[in-house]
């Protein structure tokens, strides 16, 4: 079977391709990046009302990754089989109602279960919203696109690390209402999806112009891949060290002596300076024509970064925030680019490649948290030691990726 061509694909609705790149930025930003990326910044607030020890904190926000082990390939398969609207559509107001289940939370037990059911449903939208950006945009702008989208994940991360705790749970009423909050917009983002057209006709049909791919015949193509495998483990090692030291890193800088906003505005900052690189980053990718280059070096700067923090204080804390945070979600949006990419996947079988990757990612997010956490007795600075270990292990995969230029 010939590989599909993403070069030939151009959309045949311009003016609605952008519209459809907007959602799915805005999709990324309230639909994941904000419900997710509060939890580190108001752990302080639930661990004083519920009682959970440091060791539990880095249980709950390990467990949000959990069912992402297989959720992220069902959900990639879904939206090869039935067409991201209408699946984008069902997972933002599933999410929605399952992250705001997570404020009714009483105990340890019960915001750790409520966490597992949210973390059955948010992990299959960004395969989803990627997969869009391979529909719509041609090769010669699927960059771009990646970074726009990735640049709404920053943007989300950046806002709720910078408002959930400071602003937000005073004004609505405490951690809980956060939650309700968030799970509200979800809901409305669902609600949008409904209204976007289908998706342009092209050359090389999408599945969604299809009945659809059987997820038997996505699964056996794409696994036969050894560049999908090795990506694979390449996110397992970076995505675990990224995940690891930002649900850690309020925390710590508190345990430094740090005020509360200072310690938020670290992890703000991150997702800032990320966000301010992310379209260049993605755009030079695209300009040079290779993303393995622009991933070796941002995979470089996010191990320095995340190692440095080990040592770090002061004004050095920055400066490891800012050389990590820098190409986070630069490196995320070629990464998923290169997987659409990939020789035998193209955007008919994206879904299912990006539901294998983030499998892998999904996992290091699992055990990074409660690893790393458990480190802390010996050594406050010891769990970024690990989690650099992690990011060097998943860049030696990324090292024999081959790249379909």
């Amino acid at each position: 079977m010939n590989s599909p061509s993403l070069s030939t694909k151009p959309s045949d609705r311009p003016g609605q391709k952008w519209l459809v790149l907007t959602l799915a930025a805005l999709t990324h930003t309230f639909a994941v990046a904000m419900p997710v990326m509060c939890l580190p910044v108001l752990f302080k607030e639930i661990s004083g009302d519920l009682g959970l020890s440091l060791t539990q904190v880095g249980i709950i926000w390990g467990l949000s990754y959990l069912p992402g082990v297989i959720v992220s390939l069902i959900g990639g398969t879904l939206g090869d089989r039935f067409g991201t609207k209408r699946t984008l559509s069902v997972l933002c107001v599933l999410a929605g109602l399952a992250g705001a289940l997570r404020g009714w939370s009483g105990d340890f037990f019960t915001l750790a279960a409520t966490a597992l059911v949210f973390g059955f449903l948010f992990p299959a939208i960004p395969t989803n919203v990627h997969k869009t950006c391979g529909v719509w945009f041609p090769s010669r702008q699927l960059g771009l696109a990646n970074g726009i989208v990735s640049m709404g994940m920053a943007l989300g991360f950046t806002a709720g690390s910078m408002v959930s705790a400071t602003l937000l749970s005073p004004w609505l009423g405490g951690w809980r209402h956060v939650l309700f909050f968030y799970g509200m917009i979800s809901i409305v983002v669902g609600g949008l999806w409904r209204l976007t057209p289908a998706a342009p006709t092209s050359h090389n049909k999408s599945p969604e112009e299809k009945k659809g791919i059987p997820m038997s015949q996505a699964l056996g193509r794409v696994i036969r891949l050894k560049n999908i495998w090795l990506l694979g483990l390449a996110l397992l090692g970076l995505g675990g060290c990224i995940q690891g030291m930002l649900g850690y890193l309020p925390l710590h800088l508190r345990s430094l002596g740090w005020d509360g906003p200072a310690a938020d505005s670290a992890l703000g900052t991150f997702h800032a300076v990320s966000m301010s690189f992310v379209i260049l980053i993605a755009l030079l990718s695209d300009r040079i024509g290779s993303r393995k280059k622009i991933l070796v070096i941002s995979a470089t700067m996010l191990i320095a970064g995340t190692g440095l923090l080990s040592i770090a204080g002061g004004l050095l804390v920055w400066t490891a925030v800012v050389l990590a945070g820098s190409v986070r979600d630069g490196f995320m949006a070629v990464f998923m680019t290169l997987v659409i990419e990939t020789r035998g996947v193209g955007p008919d079988y994206a879904g299912t490649a990006l539901g294998i990757v983030l499998i892998f990612s999904a996992l290091g997010s699992l055990i990074a948290a409660p690893l790393g956490n458990s480190l802390v007795k010996v050594n406050p600075g010891l769990p970024f030691i690990l989690w650099a270990a992690m990011g060097l292990v998943g860049f030696i995969s990324l090292l024999r990726v081959t790249e379909n230029r």
